[in-house]
């Protein structure tokens, strides 16, 4: 148990859970955050509050942002500005199958980092000798796939959630259509595909899950027993993990937990009752 707070770094941009630590802080307030290129300044949205979860894995927050560190701030996301609007005028200029996802600048280094996609490689020698002219600043440029770029993008996902790999997934590990088989899933690429276009991540992490309940609850057609009598297994949701029974007693169905059901599964199977065919 301990407190927690949530910060964006862009208006109306996604929220970011961080320990406050000793810091007293009110929605509005702008607060140094550590992350992978450095400090950098957010706003807080929702002030620190206690909550029963562990937060030992979250990111402290460095202290409060002074007026300098709100000058740099400023500074740095005009950078950011000029930086993309100068690359998808000189990408046009070029005529250059790019499109330009994000753009990162070190003002340290005085480095701007442009992240695109293309459909394959493309030479973009004399576009970086062009935007380092027009930027002042040494220029990089970075290919990203699609999954790479729906992460640097953001969105919402079809759950209606933001993305996951926008997050808290940090590896992307692959994913095959045989997960989507095992998990019932239509297989319509419209329907099992994310924002990238490749399959939906989710179908990876939570494909163990479908994997436990095939290996642990009575099949479609087992004779079980629950807390209404006994019956026959006429249906499955592992999202709930619930069975649906119908009962021998009046052929009435019941919503039981697999839990509740799978202990008396073996009582059952191989009766003369479970002979018969499966009906609706």
């Amino acid at each position: 148990m301990g407190m927690l707070c949530a910060v964006t770094f862009t208006r109306h941009g996604r929220l970011y859970y961080c320990d406050p630590g000793e810091l007293s802080l009110k929605v509005g307030d702008h607060v140094l955050v550590p992350t992978e290129d450095g400090v950098e300044v957010a706003q807080c949205v929702w002030a620190p509050q206690w909550v029963s979860e562990e937060t030992s894995g979250f990111p402290a927050l460095a202290g409060l942002a002074s007026d300098a560190d709100l000058d740099r701030d400023r500074v740095l996301r005009r950078k950011k500005a000029q930086g993309k609007v100068a690359a998808r005028r000189l990408i046009r200029e070029h005529e250059l199958p790019m499109k330009v996802v994000a753009v990162d600048h070190a003002l340290d280094a005085n480095r701007t980092t442009i992240y695109f996609t293309a459909p394959h490689r493309v030479d973009f020698r004399a576009l970086v000798r062009d935007l380092g002219a027009t930027l002042s600043a040494r220029v990089e440029l970075r290919q990203l796939n699609p999954r790479d770029a729906a992460k640097a993008q953001g969105g919402i996902g079809p759950c209606g959630r933001d993305l996951c790999c926008s997050t808290f997934l940090t590896d992307f590990e692959p994913v095959t259509i045989r997960m989507a088989k095992d998990q019932d899933l239509p297989l319509n690429p419209m329907r099992i595909s994310g924002a990238c276009g490749r399959l939906m991540c989710c179908l990876k992490y939570e494909h163990p899950l479908y994997q436990q309940f095939e290996a642990t609850a009575p099949a479609v057609g087992s004779r079980v027993t629950t807390s209404s009598g006994p019956g026959r297994v006429v249906g499955r949701s592992v999202p709930s993990d619930s069975l649906t029974v119908r009962l021998d007693a009046d052929g009435s169905r019941c919503v039981c937990s697999r839990a509740s059901v799978c202990g008396s599964r073996q009582a059952y199977e191989g009766s003369p009752a479970s002979e018969g065919p499966v009906g609706g």
